[in-house]
């Protein structure tokens, strides 16, 4: 993708890979002082399986941080996108260890091993455009709702631990003969198309570097993708050409919503919208309420302020 050269840009990479890495935890700190060391911000989720997350910085920072990680021989291939914006999309420096670096929670269930056919940008078209391929959106219901792929399926699933259900209720390996999937940036295909192999569906292909490498490599004019796509970051959501979208993020459910949510008597900005407003529990929205306070604050001090925190998790803890 091309970028302007009259003004620096942001740098947002978004990189993973599966590979066994037993000392995982060891790699926290180092990982961590040299995001720090080069100005990078975002998450970098770390795991025996892998590393996942996205990250953002100077183009020398995001480089410092792609050399320091390839320097290990395990990770000299990872896979790695990028977008480009003009405002900082995180605040906060993190690495964090975890059991799966995406979550599906079916045990024994390892891309390494065993893994689905995967689909250049180039090649997917004809892929999902074949009658007698199932195509399978993976990823949550509120990121189907902005934007897919023509003619794909909608799962309506609130998290990727409700795929294997889905899957198994919906499907069988002797009628879906061929199945297509997708998902942001190829790492729940991953997982879901080992997943479906180990439950015995013969040919199971994967969208290599999800639809942002589609929305990269594709001409708009070509593309078979409707709508905007979600990104996990503050600018909620990205157009064909990568440019930040037009929609905003509601910061007690996470959701995003459009200028008509807005509008929406519902809406109240940091505390609820319409897709929230009669779900969250009065703890939840207690929390939102500070939490706002404490955004307003920091604007008016001119200093970061905290959009990452998942209020719902909030509520939980």
């Amino acid at each position: 993708m091309s970028v302007p050269t009259s003004s620096p840009r942001i740098v947002v990479a978004a990189l993973y890979k599966f590979v066994t890495l037993n000392d995982f935890e060891a790699l926290r700190e180092p990982l961590r002082q040299t995001m720090l060391d080069n100005g990078v911000k975002g998450t970098l989720l770390l795991a025996k399986e892998g590393i996942n997350g996205t990250v953002a910085g100077t183009r020398e920072g995001i480089d410092a941080l792609l050399a320091w990680l390839t320097a290990d021989p395990r990770l000299a291939d990872i896979d790695h996108k990028e977008s480009f914006c003009d405002e900082p999309p995180f605040y906060r420096t993190k690495v964090k260890l975890k059991k799966e670096i995406v979550t599906l929670g079916v045990p024994d269930i390892d891309p390494n091993d065993t893994v689905g056919t995967y689909v250049e940008p180039e090649q997917w078209n004809d892929i999902i455009a074949d009658p007698e391929v199932l195509v399978i959106d993976t990823r949550n219901d509120y990121e189907v709702e902005i934007g897919s792929f023509e003619g794909a399926v909608d799962p309506k699933t609130t998290t990727f631990r409700e795929f294997p259900e889905y899957v198994r209720e919906h499907y069988d390996p002797q009628k879906h003969k061929k199945v297509a999937m997708f998902c942001t940036g190829g790492i729940r295909c991953e997982k879901a198309s080992s997943f479906m192999l180990k439950e015995g569906f013969d040919e199971v292909y994967h969208l290599k570097g999800g639809v942002l490498n589609y929305l990269e490599k594709v001409p708009e004019e070509q593309s078979l993708w409707r709508g905007e796509c979600f990104v996990f970051d503050n600018r909620v959501t990205v157009r064909h050409d990568l440019s930040e979208g037009e929609f905003e993020q509601c910061h007690a459910c996470r959701r995003p919503i459009s200028a008509e949510d807005m509008r929406s008597a519902a809406y109240e900005p940091g505390i609820s919208c319409p897709h929230c407003i009669d779900s969250l529990p009065e703890k939840t929205r207690a929390a939102a309420r500070e939490r706002q306070r404490q955004i307003d604050l920091a604007k008016a001090r001119g200093e970061p302020h905290p959009l990452g925190r998942d209020m719902r998790k909030a509520s939980s803890s």
